[in-house]
């Protein structure tokens, strides 16, 4: 098996194909519709990567479109998030529908050339991934563990 981490991932994306996929979503302020938080695609969620046709994205916030209603909140960061829920509801995703913002584009052919791109490396020829903060693990045991668990397919 290749270890060239564009290679893992095509391979990935052909194993996922029968998987459902989460929303992405992006932020964006207009003058008509305000601030909200629109549906620009659809990602595989593996942890700390989202994988979508053609690109590989560093997962960052992750939340569920929902009505922020009339709740008591005891702590401002939790009104503050209920208030971001309610940005990807207005923006156009479904109640409950998972919606993946703030994701940066990883430079495959970097990290393929041997450097490195958000949580995607290669050490001594490996392809990593840095999934814990400082922690490194091979991607492909990475993407197989992830798979399985996507899958159900957890002994």
């Amino acid at each position: 098996m290749s270890s060239v981490a564009s290679d893992l991932l095509s391979a990935a994306r052909r194993s996922l194909v029968d998987v459902p996929k989460e929303g992405l979503g992006e932020e964006r302020t207009s003058r008509w519709r305000g601030h909200r938080i629109v549906k620009i695609g659809e990602v595989w969620h593996i942890g700390v990567l989202l994988l979508t046709d053609e690109h590989v994205l560093a997962t960052a916030e992750v939340l569920r479109a929902a009505d922020a209603g009339r709740r008591g909140y005891t702590a401002e960061s939790a009104r503050a998030r209920a208030a971001r829920r309610e940005l990807a509801l207005k923006g156009g995703f479904a109640e409950g529908e998972v919606a993946h913002i703030g994701w940066s584009v990883i430079d495959m052919d970097a990290v393929d050339a041997g450097g490195e791109s958000g949580p995607l490396a290669m050490r001594d020829g490996v392809a990593m991934v840095r999934w814990s903060g400082s922690s490194w693990m091979p991607l492909a045991a990475y993407l197989d563990e992830r798979i399985a668990l996507m899958r159900g397919n957890v002994d």
